[in-house]
């Protein structure tokens, strides 16, 4: 029975213990290349089944090779198993090389959970959903990826667009999909991974590779769309930052993430 298009792009058969098979949905690459977050999510979802745990709080991955559509396979190989976490190296693989190598951490995230501590801004301000750019404007139009995810912008942050980059590593916008899936911990994987590489609004064009991504999952995120907040401390040497904020619609901090990666090239 049919999901909707991110989960059954997601979806994972197990084959032995610790090795699941998996086909990867060309249509959320971008060029040739299968966005980071949505490979995260597939990983996460084989890491969670071969754990007692239902969520993966948190994950660190190294992106290896470029990842094409196609079949892959998925190794778990579980390091620690305890009352409230455990901890599996998970590998995802082709023609015996390794594509993504994650170090995923699941636990169980209770719903009703409150904050005994909160140092985190409010939600970030963005504008009404039908006052935002949609993932069709202008050069974030494009087959693959965009297509397959509902994203508005605040124009505010995306001056690159026009040949006028703010000056500031900053882009916001809301996130969901085209195809419609609630929010979950494996949506939220993509989200961390879904803005623009700031860095654009510092002048950098073209592709922008991630090398190394880590995202946690802070909450369990409500029905409807999701704020995000990207933001880059420092660009030097062909690499730069950047950090995510997910929050929810209830207005909660959902997922935090930071990445390293190569300022973009011309394609």
């Amino acid at each position: 029975m049919r999901m909707s298009r991110f989960g059954d792009a997601t979806e994972i058969r197990r084959i032995a213990e610790g090795r699941y098979e998996a086909d990867l949905d060309g249509g959320f690459a971008i060029g040739d290349a299968l966005n980071g977050g949505y490979l995260l999510a597939v990983l996460a979802r084989a890491a969670v089944d071969a754990a007692p745990h239902a969520h993966p709080v948190s994950t660190a991955a190294a992106f290896l090779r470029v990842a094409e559509g196609g079949p892959a396979e998925i190794l778990v190989d579980t390091l620690k198993t305890g009352r409230t976490a455990a901890t599996s190296r998970v590998t995802l693989v082709r023609d015996d090389q390794a594509l993504v190598e994650a170090l995923i951490t699941t636990g169980t995230l209770e719903p009703d959970t409150e904050p005994s501590w909160a140092g985190a801004p409010p939600a970030p301000a963005l504008p009404p959903y039908e006052e935002c750019l949609t993932s069709g404007s202008g050069e974030v139009r494009g087959r693959g990826f965009a297509d397959q995810v509902d994203m508005r912008f605040d124009p505010a942050t995306m001056g690159w667009l026009d040949g006028q980059p703010s000056g500031r590593p900053e882009i916001r916008g809301w996130f969901g999909f085209t195809d419609p899936y609630e929010p979950d911990a494996y949506a939220l994987a993509v989200a961390v991974d879904a803005l623009p590489p700031v860095a654009l609004n510092l002048g950098a064009r073209g592709w922008a590779p991630t090398v190394e991504l880590t995202w946690h999952m802070r909450a369990l995120p409500a029905p409807g769309p999701l704020a995000l907040h990207g933001s880059g401390r420092l660009v030097t040497g062909g690499w730069f930052d950047e950090e995510v904020e997910v929050w929810d619609s209830a207005g909660r901090l959902v997922a935090q993430s930071r990445q390293i990666a190569r300022v973009g090239r011309k394609a």
